[in-house]
């Protein structure tokens, strides 16, 4: 009886020591991943920081207000949820301090151009990229250990990947070049977009996932046809004061104390002069009577 029992308590001490060794090694997981990038596994991501930067500023132009107003949480299972941008924190570390300065928040050093910034945290901050894995979730876990560490970066954080759902064509810096609608493209596209509301915005959450699940499908999706006649942000977005519109404001409240001070001082002199002219008709009556 005894030895019938002997195997089975050897095999329960073998799985439990390997459940202890895999638990280990995942809580040690932020550590190893440190040193994959420090090697040098992060210059071998393929993903547009131009790109991933259109598409995040128009999720914070475009989506963000109407979110906000919901008073709803993106889930981080959302793909463009800020924890899901590769780049977001070191675009956070972007200090413009004139038109023509930028400089790094990590090292505080200057560049004249945007894209010189770009390529200095490339070469001097590639190990901070938002790549850590969220600490519990063992579906990411996993996933880490079975894909190399390149391909899960590049498919699960670049938020450049959503752009063809999110028409970033429309808000980057080059000129747009006028093409023949692609079919096939636009369908691709709708069917990202699609996805990304469902998974953003499930309708089974409630009534303010429910509106915004509708939102996201006017906003960005249904422009995602050959047809024409439907354009991207159809919903508005973000309101914004120009500088233009700013300068002259302040401009104005400068001169209006200077524009009343005119006006006191100009009545006060015609006042002055009254005085005077009366003083000078009484004074000349005097002498005719005289």
């Amino acid at each position: 009886m005894k030895m019938g029992w002997w195997p089975k308590w050897v095999a329960l001490c073998f799985c439990l020591s390997l459940f202890l060794h895999t638990i280990q090694g995942y809580k040690e997981s932020d550590t190893s991943r440190t040193l994959k990038v420090e090697k040098g596994d992060a210059h071998e991501v393929h993903c547009s920081r131009e790109r991933s930067r259109a598409a995040w500023k128009i999720i914070e132009e475009y989506l963000m207000p109407f979110v906000e107003k919901e008073r709803y949480q993106i889930s981080r299972r959302c793909r463009l949820h800020a924890d899901n941008d590769l780049y977001r924190d070191q675009e956070q570390h972007k200090i413009r301090v004139d038109v023509n300065e930028w400089k790094c928040g990590y090292c505080r050093k200057r560049f004249y151009e945007e894209i010189h910034l770009d390529q200095h945290f490339d070469n001097r901050h590639y190990d901070l990229l938002n790549v850590n894995l969220r600490r519990g979730n063992m579906a990411e876990f996993v996933m880490f250990s079975i894909f190399p560490i390149n391909h899960f970066k590049s498919h699960s954080r670049c938020l450049g990947d959503v752009c063809g759902a999110l028409h970033c064509d429309l808000v980057m810096d080059s000129t747009p070049q006028k093409t023949k609608c692609n079919p096939a493209a636009a369908a691709r596209n709708q069917h990202l977009c699609e996805s990304l509301a469902d998974s953003c915005f499930p309708v089974k959450e409630g009534p303010s996932a429910s509106r915004l699940h509708e939102f996201f499908l006017r906003q960005f999706c249904d422009a995602h046809t050959c047809k024409g006649g439907r354009k991207p942000f159809s919903r508005g977005h973000r309101k914004t004061r120009s500088v233009f519109y700013l300068s002259v404001s302040i401009l104005t409240l400068m001169l209006l104390p200077l524009f009343y001070i005119i006006i006191y001082m100009h009545r006060r002199g015609m006042k002055g002069g009254t005085v005077q002219l009366k003083r000078i008709s009484k004074s000349v009556q005097k002498k005719k009577s005289s």
